[in-house]
């Protein structure tokens, strides 16, 4: 990911945030925080802490633009203000891939458990049914049969167990694939090795016109 990804642009806006006016910008520079200071800069450090993993996972999705894939980067849906981390369009031109990044805690395993996802005894099952509803409003604005959006998160720092988890949200046919950084690539790759660039080009077109750069609404 080339520029500064959303996640780093709402850290540096909360550190800027809490620093405007003249009295704080003299504390500043005297070194001294105040507790709005101190928050502001708590809450930025856990955007930073996923700007890591957005950019870790655009690297890892750069290496399938030379297989014939079509990637995006942080764009959010036209009408809409929430941010996608990744999309990617099949060289077949029958799937798009919402890709969603986590960057959890290194010291806990993400796991599986009657389908839904823990990060160690903490459930982080809403993010993964988070992340089907983008998929939805995406696949419902883009209105092309026959053209499968699908949802898949990457966490990064803790370790998934099996590298490879299969979570269930209600009223999603089929499973949300919750991976490991090491098995995006081949999962990706594994889809069906069938070419047709006339119809990846109109999907991808159509990709265009219903997600949007994302910027942080001021």
């Amino acid at each position: 990911m080339t520029g500064q990804n959303s996640a780093a642009a709402k850290a540096a806006a909360l550190r800027a945030g809490a620093r405007k006016g003249l009295w704080r910008r003299l504390l500043v520079v005297m070194g001294v925080r105040t507790a709005g200071m101190r928050r502001a800069d708590s809450a930025a450090a856990r955007w930073e802490h996923g700007a890591v993993g957005e950019d870790a996972t655009a690297g890892l999705l750069a290496a399938l633009e030379a297989r014939g894939w079509w990637i995006r980067h942080d764009v959010r849906l036209r009408g809409r203000q929430f941010n996608v981390d990744h999309v990617a369009v099949s060289p077949c031109g029958t799937a798009v891939v919402v890709v969603e990044t986590k960057h959890w805690h290194r010291g806990r395993t993400t796991t599986a458990r009657s389908g839904r996802v823990f990060c160690g005894a903490e459930d982080r099952h809403g993010q993964v049914e988070k992340a089907v509803k983008y998929a939805r409003l995406i696949e419902a604005a883009m209105n092309m049969p026959g053209v499968a959006v699908l949802p898949v998160m990457v966490v990064h720092g803790s370790p998934v167990a099996g590298g490879f988890l299969q979570a269930r949200v209600t009223g999603w046919e089929g499973p949300v694939y919750v991976l490991s950084p090491d098995l995006l690539l081949p999962t990706l790759a594994g889809a069906p090795k069938v070419t047709d660039a006339r119809r990846a080009t109109a999907v991808v077109a159509r990709v265009d016109s219903v997600l949007l750069p994302y910027t942080e609404r001021a």
